[in-house]
């Protein structure tokens, strides 16, 4: 570059007479000199890129539902009266028969010492109707009194004896009442938060105190459409699996994990919903450690088929638009091919594909974004999942 204006230096310092005849020159010097060097080209992007796996996936049937107790029991006062006592911790365990509450007892035991007093009372009735009937009962045989006074002796007898068992019905009555006002739990399990504190005025029956969750069985509810039913229940009765056969279902939890316990069906409803088209069902799972609560979600799977050497590779390295995906596969000479797939289930972190590759194929996984078939790229290989992630596919949809 500077030998180009040099040389323009010393065409213009020539004389005047000799301006005309170089000026060509100088302008193709000058044009000459404006070129720049052109700029270096680009390295390739770098991307990553995997290698197809292919083995035999077990092909699962998947449903979301939500836990519930193998017994939810509502608490609820037999009696009206003001809370006395709340005798439990919230959220913790309780054993059938435990003391849960205790109401203000006096109006009951007052009620009781009422109906005792009427009890007794109808009872010395009964025993002087009955002493007048053992007295008039000879006189009458002998004729000494008119057999109606002996009659009517007899009909009061009854009436008191009947006095005294409405009397008796009374005290029962009293005495369950009494009794009512200890309110114990009816089952053993975890117990909710109180709804009710000391000094609440509560109703008879219409008063919630608490609920308890028996959560050892636990159960996951869950909503199978039509298809899913027929699928399952005829994998069933392939496999000879009926009410009494061990655990074949698996439970994931909110954060990944596999409940370490199998569960079992143990509810089918009766009628599939004509409005959602799907049945619901309980699955009992064995919760030994009450780490799973009422309420919680889940997903319940079951193994229905086997694909044989599947094709699989990582989800992120499928690309989806307008309902068509596409796999970028890296060739031979480091360059960028586009393929249209077909994906099928998922299995952890990848995909099977049902057609659009073939099991020596590499595709990219990282750097998407940057690249565009044909383009050459600089490839690193990294595995297609990570060591520790199993094989477990699922019929979930993307």
């Amino acid at each position: 570059m500077p030998d180009c204006f040099a040389r323009l230096r010393r065409v213009r310092s020539t004389s005047r007479a000799r301006v005309l005849a170089t000026l060509p020159v100088a302008v193709l010097l000058t044009a000459q000199c404006s070129k720049e060097a052109p700029p270096p080209e680009a390295p390739p992007p770098a991307v990553e890129v995997t290698r197809v796996v292919q083995r035999d996936v077990p092909i699962y049937l998947e449903s979301i539902g939500t836990t519930r107790g193998d017994t939810e029991v509502e608490v609820r006062s037999r009696v009206e009266g003001v809370l006395e006592t709340v005798n439990f911790a919230e959220g913790r365990e309780v054993k059938k028969g435990d003391l849960l509450y205790t109401i203000d007892p006096r109006q009951y035991q007052a009620t009781l010492e009422q109906a005792k007093g009427k009890l007794a009372q109808a009872q010395a009735d009964l025993a002087r109707h009955e002493q007048d009937v053992a007295r008039f009962k000879p006189l009458a045989d002998e004729n000494a009194i008119p057999r109606q006074t002996l009659d009517t002796a007899v009909a009061e007898s009854a009436a008191a004896r009947a006095s005294v068992q409405a009397a008796q019905a009374s005290v029962q009555s009293a005495e369950l009442d009494l009794g009512y006002t200890h309110i114990y739990a009816p089952t053993a399990g975890i117990i909710g938060k109180t709804e009710v504190n000391e000094g609440n005025l509560i109703g008879r029956q219409s008063t919630l105190l608490t609920q308890i969750s028996q959560v050892d069985p636990i159960r996951l509810r869950v909503s199978l459409n039509e298809r899913d039913y027929l699928l399952l229940a005829r994998k069933r009765a392939e496999k000879g699996i009926n009410a009494s056969s061990p655990g074949q279902v698996e439970m994931i939890l909110a954060d990944g994990t596999i409940h370490p316990q199998r569960g079992r069906v143990a509810f089918v409803d009766r009628l599939v919903d004509a409005s959602t088209g799907t049945m619901l069902v309980d699955i009992a799972f064995p919760n030994p450690a009450r780490l799973i609560r009422t309420g919680q979600y889940g997903r319940a799977r079951v193994a229905v088929d086997v694909q044989p050497n599947a094709l699989l590779v990582p989800q992120k390295a499928v690309a989806a638009l307008q309902a068509v995906d596409t796999v970028y596969v890296l060739k031979e000479d480091s360059t960028v091919e586009s393929r249209q797939v077909k994906t099928g289930v998922r299995v952890d972190t990848l995909w099977v594909i049902e057609s659009g590759l073939r099991p020596d194929d590499r595709v990219i996984v990282e750097g998407l974004q940057k690249i565009r078939p044909g383009m050459k790229v600089n490839a690193t290989e990294v595995p297609a999942e990570p060591p520790a992630a199993g094989a477990t596919a699922t019929t979930a949809a993307r």
